[in-house]
């Protein structure tokens, strides 16, 4: 029979940037009875003198792959890895347990950084939204914006998104009715320093990295809904080339976007029915494709315009786009298709994922028939339709098909 292998045995100790930090006995006895480490660069200059004289030291690098096959082949002995704060918090304790799940862990955790800074601010942080910008995309962090959280803190990283970066970004979309207190070398005795400042003057600002910031919001900034078409920037000043503002709500309302996750918008025009939908939707990512190029301008002016932040764009004819990188979409919005409804039908379907749905506003009845043909052929069902009038403009059908 077999012998299985034994799982990935490690104990996580929290660490703060303070090389002269005493450890309690129970981490004290952790370290000298163990032989293999791990951690990152600064970790290891932080416990290089704590460390047994025979101990064995796996750096924390990217790729990760390699770190973790380093620990896959660890089966006989237990390894003591040290990271930043509560690894368990946006850290590398969850990003092991999410690629070894098998792992077996003990922590010992500190006080996470956006702690430490609430500490030093005298700041209550039961409320505190925390969101990570350590390598990740905006996504999140344009949420919470967009949400109006009342204390935002910011995991911050070293080139894209430090806290000039980050101010920069609120200023280009309008978030400016926040202040920010920024962190930096916190627990380092000689270098922790901590300041609190307006957005206009943090995006004029350079911080020492490792940094952090919380955000607390100073005054309300409205969040609108049901857009006039109006108030939009429009393409040759034309209003009957944007999706009206009822219509554009009852299309938000069939793409049933609460439990979705990405939206591609084709043929977005405005980008009202985007705009719109990011604003009421914050989580979503959304992909919107445009044929004409000056679609670009207008969808970043009216973005900047409504805080919209993290629409991506895409320019030129759907079908001839590139898809492969982008994730599958669960929710579409067919705004224009060029006289192409089959071939821009067909090449949607096939992406979509399980239950997704696809929208089309129709104008003409032949364009309402050649929607429900080519959705028929793909497989998707028809599973709602209404008609709308707005003012004295033409009648507009939404119908909105599934994947089953």
């Amino acid at each position: 029979m077999t012998k299985s292998l034994s799982p990935f045995r490690c104990i996580l100790i929290g660490l703060d940037d303070n090389p002269g930090r005493a450890f309690g006995r129970e981490v004290f006895e952790v370290i000298a009875t163990h032989r293999v480490f791990s951690g990152g660069l600064r970790h290891l200059e932080l416990v290089r003198d704590r460390l047994p004289s025979d101990s064995e030291w796996i750096p924390i690098t990217v790729p990760l792959g390699e770190v973790f096959e380093r620990y896959r082949a660890i089966r006989d002995e237990e390894v003591v890895i040290f990271a930043s704060g509560d690894p368990l918090f946006n850290g590398f304790g969850g990003t092991l347990l999410r690629e070894m799940p098998e792992t077996e862990m003990k922590v010992y955790p500190f006080f996470n950084s956006l702690q430490t800074l609430a500490h030093r601010l005298l700041l209550p942080y039961q409320d505190l939204h925390a969101v990570s910008l350590t390598g990740r995309p905006w996504l999140r962090f344009d949420e919470a914006l967009i949400e109006g959280r009342e204390l935002i803190g910011v995991l911050t990283d070293k080139a894209h998104h430090t806290p000039a970066t980050i101010a920069q970004r609120m200023l280009e979309y309008g978030y400016d009715n926040y202040e920010m207190s920024v962190g930096e070398l916190l627990g380092n005795p000689g270098g922790e320093r901590i300041r609190t400042m307006t957005i206009a003057e943090a995006a004029e600002s350079g911080f020492r990295y490792p940094n952090n910031l919380i955000l607390r919001k100073t005054a309300y900034r409205q969040r609108p809904f049901g857009i006039p078409e109006g108030d939009f920037y429009l393409l040759d000043g034309r209003v009957n080339m944007i999706t009206k503002m009822p219509v554009r709500l009852v299309t938000l309302h069939a793409l049933d976007l609460g439990g979705k996750h990405t939206l591609w918008d084709v043929g977005f025009c405005t980008g009202s029915v985007s705009i719109e939908a990011k604003l009421r939707y914050p989580h979503l990512e959304i992909f919107s494709f445009e044929k004409r190029a000056e679609g670009e301008g207008l969808m970043r002016a009216n973005s900047r315009k409504f805080g919209a932040p993290g629409i991506r764009i895409v320019i030129g004819d759907f079908l001839d786009a590139d898809l492969r990188d982008l994730p599958k979409p669960d929710a579409v919005f067919l705004g224009g298709y060029g006289g192409r409804m089959d071939e821009v039908v067909a090449r949607i379907a096939p992406l979509l994922t399980p239950h997704g749905t696809l929208v089309f506003n129709g104008v003409s009845t032949e364009s309402r028939r050649n929607f429900r043909q080519a959705s028929e052929a793909c497989g998707l069902r028809v599973t709602f339709q209404t008609m709308l009038t707005v003012d004295d403009h033409n009648p507009i059908e939404v119908i909105k098909a599934e994947k089953e």
